[in-house]
């Protein structure tokens, strides 16, 4: 068995979901190929937070998609982390920040990005997007994502 695994707590064990935004739930562990580029991408059809104002809840589809360095997010960790913020007031722009701010701290990825789709709420979408990257390649490669991104995503 990998060494690595076994400071992960959530995976395999019964876990509470959190009350509310708790980052110290995210956990990671090593990659076995950090020599290689490749895309890790989660979607999160049902993400759910509240409206700091109105308490109001706001429904998106999450997507964070990330070329991993020297760890990966373990996902049972990531889902109770997401879980967190359906009780956790924010402006949808602030939680995609927040998000991204969180896995980057935790994972020190190549390159990552954190989109929300969020539902209309009177008539309107707030569809926030935030990228970067490590390195003259992964800041260009942040660049050209960021420069292309229209709003609509596949």
């Amino acid at each position: 068995m990998r060494r690595d695994l076994n400071e992960l707590k959530s995976l395999g064990s019964r876990t509470e979901a959190p009350k509310d935004y708790d980052p110290s739930v995210l956990e990671a562990f090593s990659n076995r190929h950090p020599e290689r580029d490749y895309w890790v991408t989660f979607t999160a059809p049902e993400f759910t937070t509240l409206c700091p104002k109105t308490g109001q809840p706001d429904f998106a589809t999450l997507t964070v998609r990330y070329i991993p360095a020297r760890k990966l997010v373990e996902s049972k960790s990531l889902k109770l982390y997401l879980f967190g913020f359906r009780n956790h007031g924010d402006f949808h722009e602030d939680v995609v920040n927040v998000i991204y701010d969180d896995l980057a701290r935790l994972l020190k990825p190549k390159y990552m990005e954190v989109y929300g789709k969020f539902a209309a709420r009177g008539g309107i979408t707030i569809d926030p997007f935030v990228n970067g990257g490590a390195g003259a390649r992964y800041r260009a490669l942040a660049a050209r994502r960021f420069e292309g991104w229209s709003g609509v995503r596949g």
